[in-house]
């Protein structure tokens, strides 16, 4: 580590507090007292608006019943597209492209049932050796469907260092071979970004069906779908637009393709003036709604209803400002006090490829963390070695970051990490 010049203070972190544009949006959240959350990359807060909302929609089903499908301000019969559009303009992608629904691993499977058609020498997918674990298994889940080998035609592009990728060692993956890609927008542990754009134009200059995994990456930085062209995605909505502990997933696909047959058909994924005709030929919805399975689970989208007000408001480009400014004052914070303690960054140090939050790794990682949120922070353990702090633009001041890198020094100089196990809780 470098040390910066910089001010360390605890008043130059409340200076820049006082500058944040932003700052006002924190009062929107419930932030529990005594705590510094900085794990929102896992599980967003709840705020006053998502909480609002889901009364609302409980409300509208005390009022209506069964009426609810059709009657009240969020009629629940067209819930997933109106959110959709909602969505949408975070990955500048067409209202139309975009639809609330599922799960992340879930859609996953839709998708990759749908664009994974292999034919003659294209039968392989190709992913990457870093991604979540729940996307590998849901592709080698596909392949076997196919009646295909998972170890010979699920190609995973090899990390040179065990934290990011790069893309040229992906590109050279494209091979004649490869029927299907899909690939994170932003690594789940370095929080390295993929050039999407980049990939896209090479996979289709090849011939080959593109499509990325935005569960890190979406409501955290700009997306521009409709000038990348990618083919599909899909992501969650409980990280960093905070949609609640299981919220409902989402997923896009590129208008061309909407004449496409879903690989894994439902009846919500019929034109809606038809869904109720209950006849046995489906007839596809022309919109990215047609990659719906079933009914939408309604009060878990609740939530997203209010949470994604937060976002019109603040605008995508401003937090995403203020994000990469956090995370730089982060590190500079760690650099300059966690000097000589046996830190080493694992997130890339350059603004435009890195996401939402910072990878710190170290040994003692797993019994930091416990130490940490004894003393009142919570980040996250990610196996084998790493700590991921994620200050979140739309709740997390600077003070919280003094403040939890300040702790975190307190914990090393007093070996407070020692009264605990080297080892992951149940969860991480």
């Amino acid at each position: 580590m470098n040390k910066p010049t910089f001010d360390s203070s605890f008043e130059y972190a409340c200076q820049l507090d006082e500058q944040d544009e932003l700052k006002g949006i924190r009062e929107e959240f419930y932030i529990r007292e005594g705590t510094i959350y900085l794990d929102g990359n896992s599980l967003g807060l709840l705020s006053k608006r998502a909480e609002k909302s889901v009364l609302e929609l409980l409300d509208s089903w005390k009022q209506f019943g069964i009426d609810g499908w059709t009657e009240g301000e969020y009629p629940w019969f067209s819930l997933s597209e109106r959110l959709g559009e909602m969505v949408a303009p975070l990955i500048n992608a067409l209202p139309e492209e975009v639809i609330v629904t599922g799960s992340t691993t879930a859609n996953l499977h839709q998708m990759t049932a749908t664009f994974y058609q292999p034919e003659g020498k294209r039968t392989k997918i190709l992913a990457d050796e870093l991604a979540f674990p729940s996307d590998i298994y849901a592709l080698q889940s596909q392949i076997r469907l196919k009646g295909l080998n998972p170890d010979t035609h699920l190609i995973q592009v090899k990390s040179r260092d065990g934290r990011v990728l790069e893309e040229n060692d992906i590109i050279e993956e494209m091979t004649d071979e490869i029927a299907l890609i899909v690939l994170p927008s932003v690594l789940y542990r370095s929080g390295q970004i993929l050039d999407i754009e980049r990939l896209t134009l090479e996979a289709h200059k090849r011939g080959i069906l593109i499509g990325f995994d935005l569960c890190h990456s979406i409501g955290a930085i700009p997306h521009d779908f409709q000038k990348w062209e990618v083919d599909f995605a899909i992501w969650c909505h409980y990280k960093y637009l905070n949609s609640g502990p299981g919220g409902v997933g989402g997923l896009y696909v590129n208008k061309r393709h909407f004449a496409r047959k879903p690989g894994l058909a439902g009846w919500f994924g019929s034109q809606k003036d038809k869904q109720f005709d209950m006849e046995h030929t489906f007839s596809q919805a022309e919109h990215a709604g047609a990659y719906q399975i079933g009914t939408p689970h309604i009060l878990s989208v609740a939530p997203l209803v209010g949470s994604i007000e937060l976002f019109e408001e603040a605008g995508i480009e401003p937090l995403r400002k203020k994000s990469l400014s956090l995370t730089r004052y982060m590190m500079n914070l760690i650099t300059c006090e966690l000097e000589d303690m046996k830190f080493v960054f694992g997130n890339p140090d350059e603004d435009h490829k890195r996401g939402g939050h910072v990878y710190l790794e170290h040994t003692e990682a797993a019994r930091i963390c416990k130490a940490l949120k004894v003393n009142g922070v919570i980040p996250d353990f990610r196996a084998p070695n790493g700590i991921r702090f994620a200050p979140a633009a739309l709740y997390n001041s600077y003070r919280d970051v003094w403040g939890a890198i300040n702790i975190l020094k307190r914990i090393m100089i007093e070996e407070q990490y020692k009264q605990y196990e080297n080892k992951r809780g149940v969860i991480a």
